[in-house]
């Protein structure tokens, strides 16, 4: 049901056209019960932006949340609802200046947004204000009613910002009812051992259940003084048609109508609903399984087929409701919403307005992008080796990635990482003597590092025990009793640094410049997704708005530091340092801004598997969704990582889906193996000589398309375009591309790959889609495809993935050619 909307018509126009900065227009109209609608002016029947006629577009509620939690794994449950106001009255509209001050000063809020934007005095703003109520029928609810701002001004040439300010509730009719306290109940959970492997969870404890006497006594006198509403609600009109994409880095959905999407970082999980792993890895650990909204990098912005976008700012928890087919519905954990509305008149004009705003990533280093980027462990011998047989093979190599580098301990579940960042010289040997000879056919060596530290007491060859120093600094995330929280992960706790901490950054800086020392020259920057809700910061913030800012500040501090590592290179030599030795790292946790921190990201912890939400096809599913959110540079770990080996379940790297693995991930930006987290269960790259024979034609492939690769990444630093692009980007009126999800991709403009992603398949369907006219080349046969909008079953025997260029197209030429120099076609 729609909340009501009530106009007060004799301070309101009928009908007025406000000019809304000056690249935008609002229209008021009270046609059918009131709306508002917003436009550009280069198009101003075309509406980005607009309420639904005579329906209340502002609410607010006072609600306990319950957020249970494990090793990660969050889910916010509202318990008690204290008040909801629905209804909304409108009683004045208003175009405002700065200069108005006997106007402006009092409407909350409006000064702080006066002061956030510097061009504000040149674009007049417009205030909408009134009231809302709770529903006066309900006779056993207390009722109340709150003021209520929304400012809306142009931020620039194609974004409006809005702001929506809630007052202090009044009550009108006092019943007995639930006192509303600090509105949110956190439970923790732990594992219990049960043998054979398997836990079962039990709640822990509970912090912030209940509000102290002194709040309840202050939520008793007078108008509710001391309460304050902790959700709002914005609510306006979509069409029933519309397909709306983006929300980060999604691996289940392209288009979301019908669902209800959270915002939250986290992990990611076993199986993500696919069954039977979820189902176990739930025993196993309380909601280790995930579900289809569970991601690593989520972000509270979308894009839709009707040309509409939004994103939100700040950092709490959120919900996008698409659930109704008429509505949007926004639900904020907190009493304001921040946001903006975008123009653009096609998907990739929307991209680039939107990361004008959050930022986007910088080129990535060529060597980085050259050949294989090898994910080895197991010792200096192991890597030797290895390399022997990869030069045997001529596989064009740009890295080698070794995990292990910090050493591995044997713990319940097998072996497991030091989280002690420095070289052990144990099981890495003469690792100045390896980098050197790597170096010298021009291989980068590349580490592993996270934001956490394990304690060090029983590492026999340590030179510095981290954890022990962070402690001593106080740049340790803190628990409610002032010690280091220690956070449980597998077998073992660590402590997490405390990004707010001034001391902090300098100090990790520290230990990446002795990496680099080292000879690093790339790492993976896991982690980041995991900050405890009922932590203690430095800062004093919020750990929940803060949870979702921590990845932003985990890529930041590594990526200042690459950047002040490339500027000292450049002062001590007196110029640019050259593109081999620039530095990189990757990430898989993330938010909204992520882009603009980060460099590199890849997809987490897939399964090993064919599976829809959580193996292969989730992996193409993320690639575009997070392409679609501003995530420009992303790939995933050929073949997977999680492997499951349990008596009854068993989730093993098959050969063919390696093989298949290759394939798709040779068209992404960054072509890099991983063993998994047990590798002696999978099929590896170098496991024989068909699988070492693949992974040589797959990384010759990888590299006859390195020309087009250079050129998308220096577009991607431009304009935030992704490198793998869902087919929406560039047909956006085809009804048919919008609604494909992992079926096929584009990479740019000028390749179409329609991979193969179930077991035993040899070949696939591929669409051509409707709009510029062009043919399709399929890149092994030479066979052409004229007509749009056709579908084509086509051969994708392994080692021939179905691959197209356009006819005339100068890439595809150049691909075909480097293909047949490189004895592929």
């Amino acid at each position: 049901m729609h909340a009501k909307l009530t106009l007060n018509f004799p301070t309101l126009p009928p009908h007025k056209i406000f000019s809304l900065g000056k690249d935008f227009q609002l229209l008021w109209s009270t046609t059918n019960g009131g709306h508002v609608s917003i436009s550009h002016q280069s198009r101003p029947s075309k509406s980005i932006w607009s309420t639904i006629p005579g329906h209340a577009f502002i609410s607010a509620a006072m609600v306990d949340t319950e957020v249970e939690e494990s090793r990660g794994s969050f889910v916010f449950k509202d318990r008690y609802v204290h008040l909801f106001c629905g209804d909304q009255t409108v009683e004045d509209i208003a175009l405002i200046s700065p200069s108005d001050d006997d106007f402006v000063s009092g409407y909350m809020g409006f000064d702080r947004m006066k002061t956030t934007n510097p061009e504000f005095a040149e674009s007049p703003a417009i205030i909408i204000r009134g009231h809302i109520f709770s529903n006066r029928k309900k006779k056993k609810r207390r009722q109340c009613s709150a003021s209520y701002c929304v400012l809306f001004d142009q931020k620039n040439s194609n974004q409006v910002g809005f702001r929506v300010e809630i007052g202090p509730p009044k009550f009108e009719l006092y019943q007995h009812h639930k006192v509303p306290g600090k509105h949110r109940r956190l439970r923790r959970y732990r594992k219990r051992k049960l043998g054979s492997g398997w836990f079962f969870t039990r709640a822990k404890g509970s912090v912030r259940a209940t509000p102290s006497e002194e709040e309840q006594k202050a939520l008793n006198v007078g108008e509710g003084r001391g309460a304050e509403f902790n959700r709002v609600f914005l609510s306006y009109a979509s069409e029933e048609n519309e397909r709306f994409f983006g929300f980060g880095e999604q691996f289940s959905h392209m288009d979301f109508k019908g669902k209800r999407v959270p915002i939250f970082v986290q992990e990611q999980g076993i199986g993500r609903g696919d069954q039977p792993i979820s189902f176990a890895a739930n025993l196993v650990s309380y909601r280790a399984g995930g579900d289809w909204s569970t991601t690593y990098a989520p972000s509270p912005f979308y894009m839709t087929s009707k040309m509409r976008s939004l994103y939100l700012e700040g950092y709490n928890y959120s919900v996008f409701d698409l659930t109704q087919h008429d509505k949007v519905q926004l639900q904020v954990h907190g009493n304001t919403v921040e946001g903006r509305i975008l123009h653009g008149n096609s998907p990739l004009e929307i991209i680039q307005h939107f990361t004008e705003a959050i930022g986007r990533p910088p080129e990535l280093p060529e060597w980085m992008i050259s050949g294989a980027v090898v994910g080895m462990q197991g010792g200096t011998q192991t890597v030797r080796s290895i390399w022997d047989k990869l030069m045997t093979y001529k596989v064009p190599i740009s890295a080698f990635w070794l995990q292990d580098w910090v050493g591995q301990r044997e713990t319940l579940i097998g072996s497991q990482l030091w989280w002690n960042w420095e070289v052990d010289t144990t099981r890495y040997p003469g690792w100045q003597q390896l980098v050197n000879d790597l170096s010298t056919d021009h291989i980068k060596l590349m580490a592993y590092c996270n934001p956490c530290l394990a304690l060090m007491d029983e590492k026999p060859n340590k030179r510095r025990n981290l954890f022990e120093e962070a402690k001593e600094l106080g740049i340790l995330v803190k628990d409610k009793h002032g010690e280091p929280y220690m956070v449980p992960n597998t077998a073992f706790e660590v402590g997490m640094l405390d990004l707010t901490h001034p001391l902090t950054s300098r100090w990790f800086k520290q230990i990446l410049q002795e990496m680099v020392d080292e000879g690093v020259r790339g790492w993976m920057a896991d982690f980041g997704e995991g900050l405890p809700l009922d932590a203690v910061l430095y800062s004093g913030e919020d750990p929940v708005s803060a949870h979702n800012k921590y990845p932003e500040l985990w890529a930041q501090i590594n990526r200042e530091f690459v950047d002040e590592w490339k500027s000292r290179r450049a002062v001590k030599e007196g110029e640019d340092p050259e593109q081999e030795e620039s530095l990189v790292f990757f990430m898989r946790a993330g938010f909204r801004d992520s882009p603009k921190w980060g460099m590199l990201f890849w997809e987490g912890d897939q399964m090993v598997s064919w599976q829809t939400n959580d193996g292969i096809k989730s992996c193409v599913v993320g690639l575009l969704s997070g392409g679609l959110s501003g995530f420009a540079f992303n790939h995933s770990d050929i073949g997977g990582y999680c492997t499951v080996n349990l008596p009854f379940i068993k989730y093993r790297r098959s050969e063919e889906l390696l093989l298949r693995w290759m394939e798709l991930n040779a068209f992404t930006v960054v072509f890099r193996t991983h063993e998994g987290n047990k590798p002696s269960c999978n099929s590896q790259f170098y496991s024989n000589d068909k699988t070492l024979s693949h992974f040589a034609r797959m990384a010759k492939v990888y590299k006859a398309w390195k020309f087009y690769r250079i050129q998308l990444v220096k577009e991607g630093a431009e304009k935030g375009l992704p490198i793998c692009r869902h087919l929406f980007l560039h047909y956006p009126d085809d009804e048919r591309v919008q609604s494909l999800s992992y079926q096929q991709f584009l990479v740019g403009s000028e390749i179409l790959v329609v991979p193969v992603l179930d077991k035993g398949k040899k070949n696939v369907k591929a669409y051509f889609p409707v709009g510029e006219t062009c043919i399709w080349r399929h890149i092994w046969t030479g066979q052409q495809y004229h007509k749009q909008g056709s579908e084509a079953f086509v051969e994708a025997p392994i080692g021939n993935p179905a691959v197209f260029v356009k006819v005339g197209s100068t890439v595809g030429d150049i691909f075909l050619k480097n293909l047949r120099n490189l004895d592929i076609l």
